[in-house]
């Protein structure tokens, strides 16, 4: 009996744009920059996360810099994020001046507008600022009960630090 392999076909590596050529950083906000690939197991349900410890943006009243760890968990379905490509598009928050809550907000619907998840939620872990940290929380569901009861459950049991990780973990 053969086996099957699990290898990507290069054929499909070749429609990536990332990896051509130099990489170039968007200094203003570029959702354009964001690519996907196709999930191999969509009958699956697994969770993906991407930890961003160094995410920066621009207080929209003052221009001063906000750092935050950013969280991205999501159940893929047909589609699954690039991971470099992510890397670029959170850089090209960088320049751009929104509230905490918006970035995340913003993050969570580009995110879903490209990847059409079973479920998906991005956490912000700001650093206090004028001693105060903002943590901000988004998420979405698709129709299915499942994720829907999911997406309830999360959002009525969320708590700072709840499901994102120690800093002290990452490294």
């Amino acid at each position: 009996m053969k086996s099957k392999s699990h290898a990507r076909d290069p054929k499909t590596l070749k429609k990536m744009k990332l990896g051509e050529k130099n990489t170039v950083y968007k200094d203003t906000y570029a959702p354009e920059v964001l690519e996907s690939f196709a999930n191999k197991n969509p009958q699956s349900e697994a969770w993906t996360t991407f930890i961003c410890t160094e995410f920066t943006s621009l207080c929209p009243k003052t221009g001063q810099p906000d750092f935050a760890k950013i969280f991205v968990n999501y159940i893929a379905d047909k589609k699954m994020v690039e991971s470099k490509s992510m890397k670029l598009y959170l850089f090209s928050f960088r320049n751009h001046g929104d509230f905490h809550e918006d970035c995340i907000q913003t993050i969570c619907d580009d995110l879903v507008k490209l990847l059409k998840p079973k479920y998906l939620e991005v956490l912000g872990e700001f650093t206090p600022r004028g001693g105060i940290s903002i943590y901000p929380y988004s998420s979405y569901a698709n129709s299915d009960k499942r994720f829907q009861e999911l997406k309830k459950s999360r959002i009525m049991n969320y708590a700072p630090g709840k499901y994102s990780m120690p800093l002290e973990r990452i490294y």
